[in-house]
């Protein structure tokens, strides 16, 4: 009689041979030339601090471009293609006069704009000077920060406004601070800004990694279970939150991930009440590390800084690598995805949706610049009304 050998079952769903994850190309890379590039080239992008343009140049990586930003001495910024016209030595060595910067190498000096002011080693100071142009992009200053256009001359628009900034009550003043608040993490965070934007319109993630998973980092409220909606708006993705608490009353929140790269999030204290008091511009530096702008209406000063979460009592950088694994914040969930999230492998669920409307929303966008059109949310009237949000914090009896 034969023995019966029992089968033995066969695994699957090992991780053997699974194909090479890939990423959204055009969401994500934002080089010259790629289509999320252009796009954001369309609009004008926080590039530091009004105080980070001195007469010391300074290095800075905007949208996979290195540049060099200054201000000469009679107080005009400037942003600077970085290697010198002349034999490509960098203007990060040059020194920075009344009118302009000057390179080390043969002391060929231009304007804030690129014009060539002289070529000291030339006869007559440089007889061509004025037919050539080291490359630059236009800058303005507003609300605490330099603005940089990046993209085609002709298509340049108005400098926005926000409402939200301009109506401050009489205790109020504007603040801006580049600690990347919201980001929970560095200064520099080393992951694909999408990352992050997307992050804007997930308010789920609340509940579970701001609450029950690394302790509550906010407030009690903040990890109730929301009922949560979704609107398109004229240039973005609204999420409205309803959390009903245990007193019988209800916490109604309201933000939104506007283009070109706002978060436009009130505080999540729920004791400040009313519009939202504070906006962030997410600025991507390259494809693999993006940083946060934010302009707020304070009461005191460092009140910005000081909405920095901190994890087991600790900022971020005070942490060890082991406190980091114990209390994780936004910046280890979106890091931990990779430099570059990979795409192919999600498995998008119903609580995603505000993901799936914001990533539709950018894919028009897309396809409106690439057939020659006009992005939503640029201007060209410098008379156009500041933008109004609605996104605040609301508790209804």
């Amino acid at each position: 009689m034969s023995k019966i050998i029992p089968l033995v079952p066969v695994d699957t769903g090992t991780a053997y041979g699974r194909p090479a994850p890939s990423h959204l190309k055009n969401m994500t890379e934002v080089g010259p030339g790629t289509p999320m590039g252009e796009l954001l080239r369309r609009y004008w992008h926080p590039i530091g601090l009004s105080g980070d343009a001195t007469a010391t140049p300074k290095k800075v990586r905007v949208l996979g471009e290195d540049l060099i930003l200054f201000r000469n001495l009679s107080g005009q910024p400037g942003l600077l293609y970085p290697h010198c016209m002349h034999r490509g030595t960098s203007l990060f060595y040059g020194k920075v006069d009344a009118t302009g910067i000057r390179c080390c190498y043969h002391g060929w000096k231009f304007d804030a704009t690129g014009h060539c002011l002289d070529q000291p080693c030339e006869p007559d100071g440089g007889r061509f000077k004025d037919k050539v142009r080291q490359p630059w992009y236009p800058l303005q200053e507003h609300y605490g920060l330099i603005w940089a256009y990046m993209g085609p001359p002709d298509k340049k628009p108005v400098l926005p406004t926000y409402e939200c900034l301009d109506q401050l009550d009489e205790d109020e003043f504007l603040e801006a601070d580049d600690s990347s608040i919201g980001g929970g993490g560095p200064r520099v965070i080393p992951c694909n800004w999408m990352q992050h934007y997307e992050n804007l319109v997930d308010p789920f993630h609340v509940v579970i990694l701001h609450a029950s998973f690394s302790g509550t980092q906010f407030v009690e409220e903040m990890a109730v279970m929301p009922e949560v909606n979704w609107e398109n708006t004229a240039s973005g993705v609204r999420t409205i939150s309803m959390r009903h608490l245990p007193d019988g009353r209800s916490f109604k929140r309201i933000s939104e991930a506007g283009l070109p790269t706002l978060r436009v999030i009130p505080s999540p204290k729920v004791g400040r009440m009313g519009r939202v008091e504070s906006i962030g511009w997410i600025l991507p530096i390259d494809d693999h590390s993006f940083r946060i702008f934010v302009v707020g209406r304070v009461r005191e000063q460092g009140e910005l800084s000081r909405m920095r979460t901190r994890m087991n009592g600790k900022l971020w950088e005070e942490m060890s690598e082991e406190e980091h694994q114990m209390f994780p914040n936004d910046v280890e969930a979106m890091v931990s995805q990779g430099v570059i999230a990979h795409h192919s492998d999600e498995h998008l669920a119903t609580s995603d949706r505000g993901i799936v409307m914001l990533r539709r929303m950018l894919m028009q966008q897309l396809d409106v610049v690439a057939a020659g059109g006009d992005p939503a949310g640029v201007h060209f009237d410098a008379h156009t009304p500041g933008v109004h949000f609605t996104s605040g914090n609301f508790l209804l009896d």
